[in-house]
């Protein structure tokens, strides 16, 4: 039987059933018997060959592929054999589809091919209804997509990059020990090999496949668990109260070993029995204050709000009065809340700090900032009390001083209209300038 069997290529016959030769055209085939399709030679044929169910009276049909189909002078076995041969050698390669076919000419082929299969209507009309066909089946038939939320496009290398375990959103892929194939570059089986070195070899793949596993395996865990989004992870972890949200930060390592659905029970558990001891507390302090029922328990819980404010608020007088009372404890509460070191804190040295509690920015460090050396020392502690640099202090006096020339002198009005800086600094720049004599009052 497996002489009979057969591949479903149009161009690969089955053999003889009679005489098992392979077949050429013409053939003939019985009507009657099938499938497989009973095929014979003409010499079976007219020798009235027979077996099993197939008579020699049963109806028949002449397989040949010798007449014209498109075209008068081309049969339908040449038209299979130049879209064979397009096929093989490739559309445009008409010279190689002529040596193959073997009775046509390359301009015969690319002729013929061009008019009947690229240009004939009745082919471009056929396969666009085929393709409205298509169309239509899949809009009755399509699932919808809905598009997932842009991942974020954090650059290379930067510390959201990194936390994202290298996520890349163009390729989504992760930079994740991609220098593993490094290691198989090198290597090559060949049959000389002796036995340890081939042993080595192997060994080498398998560390591969080992390191292709654990690649495959962290990518499934960031996926599953939607750790590609830290932002979106952190606003779901939020959520949660302070004490559960360090529990779930410390759980995390553990997803891992549980699934996504698997963790997100394991977390909410651990919630719920945080909430359950909270609640259970909360109902513990109540009995031991002899309440009973809820609407007791509503006006204790007011009644401890307002008793907690009032002693925080007792505090904080106490707290203050003592400071006034004593000259040092001002002092020193004054610079913990200015944070100002405590032997610097005196009415004689900064007045302006004891009534206040403010601290004044410390003098600007010129050294090594460009344009200092073109500065006096005069324009250099100009520069340090009003902490303004000397490149941007140069140009800020030479617009001065050409307006000033221009105009004959210059208001203040002016000068700060020149100079869109603090207004305050801009007097002290504008005094300096007067007082050295760089510019005139208009």
């Amino acid at each position: 039987d497996l002489l009979f069997d057969f591949t479903d290529d149009p161009f690969d016959k089955p053999p003889c059933r009679g005489c098992s030769s392979y077949l050429t055209e013409p053939y003939v085939k019985c009507a009657e018997c099938g499938p497989p399709p009973f095929l014979l030679c003409l010499q079976c044929f007219t020798r009235g060959f027979e077996y099993k169910k197939h008579q020699s009276d049963h109806t028949y049909e002449i397989m040949t592929s010798d007449f014209p189909v498109l075209d008068p002078n081309w049969t339908a076995q040449e038209e299979m054999s130049l879209l064979e041969a397009v096929m093989d050698c490739g559309f445009g390669n008409w010279q190689d589809v002529a040596n193959q076919m073997c009775t046509k000419s390359k301009e015969e082929c690319e002729k013929h091919y061009m008019k009947h299969f690229i240009n004939n209507p009745l082919f471009a009309s056929t396969l666009l209804n085929l393709k409205q066909v298509e169309e239509a089946q899949h809009n009755e038939t399509a699932i919808p997509f809905h598009p997932a939320d842009d991942p974020p496009r954090p650059t290379f290398d930067s510390l959201l990059s990194r936390d994202m375990a290298g996520y890349m959103p163009a390729r989504a892929d992760f930079e994740f020990d991609n220098y593993a194939e490094w290691d198989l570059r090198d290597i090559d089986f060949v049959e000389d090999d002796s036995d340890i070195l081939h042993a080595l070899k192997i060994a080498v793949v398998d560390i591969y496949h080992s390191r292709l596993k654990e690649r495959q395996r962290r990518k499934k865990i960031i996926r599953d668990h939607g750790l590609i989004n830290l932002r979106k992870f952190q606003i779901l972890e939020r959520r949660y109260p302070k004490e559960v949200q360090d529990l779930y930060e410390t759980m995390r390592r553990f997803a891992r070993i549980l699934g996504p659905v698997e963790h997100d029970k394991f977390i909410e558990s651990h919630a719920l029995e945080f909430e359950l001891r909270r609640e259970i507390k909360r109902l513990q302090e109540y009995r031991a204050a002899g309440i009973t029922n809820f609407c007791s328990a509503r006006t204790y819980d007011h009644l401890k709000k307002t008793r907690d404010e009032e002693r925080l608020k007792r505090t904080m007088l106490s707290e203050v009065l003592q400071y006034i009372q004593d000259s040092s404890a001002c002092q020193q509460w004054l610079s913990r809340q200015a944070d100002i070191p405590a032997d610097l804190l005196s009415s004689s040295v900064f007045p302006s700090l004891v009534s206040t509690g403010r601290r004044s920015a410390p003098p600007l460090n010129l050294t090594g900032l460009p344009g200092t050396e073109k500065l006096n020392e005069k324009e250099k502690e100009l520069c340090q009390m009003v902490r303004l640099v000397p490149g941007a202090y140069l140009e800020y006096k030479a617009a001065l001083v050409n307006e000033c020339n221009k105009q004959g002198g210059l208001r203040l009005a002016q000068a700060r209209a020149l100079i869109k800086i603090d207004v305050n600094k801009t007097r002290k720049i504008y005094d300096f300038l007067i007082r050295e004599g760089y510019i005139t009052k208009a």
